[in-house]
């Protein structure tokens, strides 16, 4: 008789959980060093454009539009890597991607909210008239 060899048994992500000294030495530093990212990139990014600019409204626009597409990359980019961190049960570098993702978006909303504000046509004007 034959003895049949086992199967060899493939690893799959999410066949077990992370361990958790893993999980956050991966979660600590990347969460730390995206939030210094969504501090600094107004300070850097948008403050010292806008202030270059002095007073041109086109270039401070640019600039407040290059500054929001850095954080919709930002934002998908948290969302992806939180995905995968889900898909390989890392639960504390989920959870730190997760509360990245959503200061991202609050600030994506507040910068959403001063375009609007920055940019609405004068109190008393008809939208679609000849003189607005």
């Amino acid at each position: 008789m034959t003895k049949h060899l086992p199967v060899p048994h493939r690893r799959r992500p999410w066949s077990s959980r992370t361990p958790r000294g893993i999980d956050l030495a991966l979660a600590i530093p990347v969460f730390l060093l995206e939030a210094a990212f969504l501090v600094l990139d107004p300070i850097f990014g948008l403050g010292l454009e806008v202030w270059a600019a002095q007073g041109d409204q086109s270039w401070v626009d640019d600039a407040t539009r290059a500054y929001v597409d850095r954080l919709w990359v930002l934002l998908v980019v948290v969302l992806v890597v939180a995905l995968l961190a889900g898909l390989f049960r890392a639960h504390w570098t989920v959870i730190a991607h997760l509360l990245v993702a959503l200061l991202a978006g609050l600030l994506l909303a507040g910068a959403h909210h001063q375009w609007d504000i920055d940019h609405a046509p004068p109190p008393g004007c008809v939208r679609y008239s000849a003189n607005c």
